[in-house]
């Protein structure tokens, strides 16, 4: 899931501040991770100690702030409010958090009713859930070596997203959008037009959309299925993960990382 955390850090200098190229700085000095990664750690350690995704994001959304990328106002009421049920969001806040999912799970059942739990606290929109669990089951799939065509082919069938378009066919309309059903697809775009693991996020971000949340997104996916992070963005996100969260990374790789996958 460490693919997800880097693609939050380079995205979150151009969330408010789109480009449309593919030639800019991946990792600015003033990158910082947003709550795109601190809830997919809070994610994570609901998956490793077991217990309750709502308790898990009010301890972590109330712990810990970024200046980069402050949480939705849907999900301050909640996580502030005295009310501990759902707001029908469909933002890509559950999309954004699930990828330790599709890590963790074993099967194509398993992922997708997990996902749809770690939604439901918040996120109980139908598409709120759908876009979670897509997002979750090409983590899944891509893991297990599933081929791009054969995972574009599962999602468009079994969600109904158009994955037919190209990021240079989205980019030139493409703006800030917070749904799910308007961010999920472009971050698939990304990851199937992508080359490597890097060139993920440079699509991801060049959209000019939600840039820490599309590559956050194409990130974790694309982290599965190329299988490895080249070294230069470790070594950029390492010192920028604060210890607690880097200590639930370490214990979640541990435990679901590459060694204990097919």
């Amino acid at each position: 899931m460490i693919g997800s955390i880097i693609g939050d850090l380079c995205g979150s200098t151009y969330e408010f501040r789109s480009i449309k190229h593919l030639d800019f700085e991946l990792t600015p000095a003033q990158s910082e991770i947003t709550d795109d990664s601190i809830l997919s750690c809070a994610t994570a350690e609901t998956l490793l100690r077991g217990g309750n995704y709502a308790e898990a994001y009010r301890r972590f959304g109330r712990t810990y702030r970024s200046p980069m990328g402050g949480y939705g106002n849907g999900f301050k009421g909640w996580l502030y409010g005295g009310s501990h049920e759902p707001y029908n969001s469909c933002g890509n806040g559950s999309a954004m958090r699930v990828s330790p999912v599709g890590w963790a799970c074993q099967t194509v059942e398993e992922v997708l009713a997990e996902a749809a739990r770690s939604a439901d606290v918040t996120h109980s929109h139908p598409e709120g859930i759908k876009g979670a669990q897509a997002t979750a089951l090409a983590v899944f799939m891509a893991r297990h070596k599933a081929s791009k065509e054969d995972i574009r082919s599962e999602l468009s069938t079994r969600f109904g997203y158009d994955l037919s378009r190209t990021c240079d066919q989205i980019r030139p309309n493409y703006h800030f959008k917070a749904t799910c059903q308007e961010t999920v697809p472009e971050a698939l775009a990304a990851f199937f037009d992508s080359t490597s693991y890097e060139h993920a996020l440079r699509l991801a971000i060049s959209l000019g959309g939600d840039a820490d949340t599309l590559a956050c997104i194409a990130g974790g996916i694309a982290e599965a299925w190329y299988g490895c992070i080249p070294d230069h963005l470790l070594q950029f996100a390492t010192p920028r993960i604060p210890e607690p969260l880097a200590a639930i990374l370490d214990e979640f790789r541990a435990t679901y990382g590459p060694a204990h996958q097919p």
